[in-house]
């Protein structure tokens, strides 16, 4: 990514946000594991989006005052004895480089900046990040709100989460391209599950080749735990134990994603284990598919997000009654039972409410329904990418196969 991307980020913030004001935004830490292990690290995407830098313990400060904008940047300093051990943290030159921010101290040097900066210009506000899913648990940006507003009772603290989530729901298209390929690495790893699944073997064994292809290809991270789940485990929507063993006539649900430079794919794909759907099986899989395909058909700029799930259940009525499933609509519930769609990019599920409001060109998301029967043990879920176009919609992932007839043959070495 280049660093006008970044630039361009902080540009939109500091027009969005009132004058006499500063934003503070924080790259995170990683936790403690356990003694001294630590949990592996991985940066504030609201941080990384505004800096595409990804060190620990970096701070960004941006100032508006009479309409004249400050941005610094607060790295590490120097250790070269760190350095043996753990390596090298950024240099000036290379936070530069990466974000486009000429402004550049050293950490320890943060509070007496910020003191300034408030006390000088005569701040009447701070923004920071203070997104928090659970009130037992306070962050970092929690911690520094309460002392600024411990010294400063003056100022006033603003959240910019839900500014920034705003800027994040439309893609640019940069971060497109880096989506695609997140989702090219997925797809190599897919069809290495396919290629090489068969029944009696463990869940994990499955999951195993679509590791290696990603590293393989440079991945450093997964978009989330990989789901690897035959036979009934396929019922529970967040199984990732993966240590199921598979049977004859098992299919298996596989839902992942390789991240790349923190951009993530989530697709889902459901086959047999041995290579060929039994006819209840196959019967159940193309509902699923007529139904995504239905939800993808209906996609455009305009129309309600929350529809697109209603669309599906509406659906669902008519098809589970032929499937012999339910007698009435309020029964779809016990088969179906999550939204067919979440939006996607620097996170999985990425931010913003994206359950509201009207679907932009340019907003990128999940299309999965998916349908779970238990008693028969079976659980299949299919799930694509689907970026919104100016009139209509392009799937990103719309090269990995799903068409029943398609897995088979490719399962049996007919369709490369």
């Amino acid at each position: 990514m280049e660093s006008s991307f970044y630039t361009n980020n902080r540009n939109k913030l500091f027009s969005a946000i009132e004058d006499s004001s500063a934003v503070i935004l924080l790259s995170g830490a990683a936790p403690v594991k356990a003694g001294d292990e630590f949990y592996p690290f991985t940066p504030s995407r609201n941080f990384y989006y505004m800096t595409g830098l990804d060190d620990e313990n970096i701070i960004l400060l941006m100032c508006k005052k009479d309409d004249i904008t400050q941005t610094t940047l607060f790295i590490a300093r120097p250790d070269p004895i760190a350095a043996k051990w753990t390596g090298e943290t950024v240099s000036a030159d290379d936070a530069e480089k990466i974000s486009g921010i000429s402004d550049i101290k050293y950490r320890d040097d943060f509070e007496s900046s910020l003191s300034s900066v408030i006390f000088n210009k005569r701040l009447k506000n701070v923004y920071l990040d203070l997104e928090n899913r659970d009130i037992s648990c306070s962050t970092q940006a929690i911690k520094l709100s309460e002392r600024i507003k411990s010294g400063y009772p003056y100022v006033n603290i603003l959240n910019v989460y839900d500014i920034i989530a705003e800027f994040r729901k439309i893609k640019e298209p940069c971060e497109i391209s880096e989506i695609e390929k997140a989702i090219e690495i997925t797809k190599k790893g897919i069809y290495s599950m396919m290629k090489n699944a068969k029944a009696g073997m463990a869940e994990y064994e499955i999951e195993a080749y679509f590791d290696f292809e990603l590293k393989k290809n440079g991945v450093k991270d997964f978009a989330f735990k990989t789901i690897a789940a035959s036979g009934k485990n396929a019922a529970v929507l967040h199984y990732s134990s993966n240590d199921g063993i598979t049977g004859e006539n098992d299919l298996i649900l596989c839902d992942l994603g390789a991240q790349w430079h923190y951009y993530n794919g989530d697709i889902t794909r459901t086959f047999p284990v041995n290579g060929r759907f039994t006819p209840r099986q196959k019967e159940i899989y193309n509902t699923v598919l007529e139904g995504q395909k239905k939800v993808i058909s209906a996609i455009r700029p305009g129309i309600e997000f929350r529809s697109l799930n209603t669309i599906l259940i509406d659906y669902y009525e008519k098809a589970l009654k032929e499937l012999g499933l339910i007698k009435d609509k309020s029964e779809v519930g016990k088969y179906y039972y999550h939204g067919v769609s979440h939006s996607l990019g620097l996170e999985t599920h990425d931010a913003g409410r994206h359950n509201e409001g009207l679907l932009e060109a340019g907003m990128v998301f999940t299309v999965e329904p998916g349908l779970y029967i238990e008693e028969e043990g079976i659980g299949i879920r299919i799930e694509d990418n689907v970026l919104v176009t100016d009139d209509g919609c392009r799937v990103l992932s719309d090269d990995i196969i799903k068409e029943a007839d398609d897995i088979e043959n490719f399962m049996a070495g007919k369709l490369k």
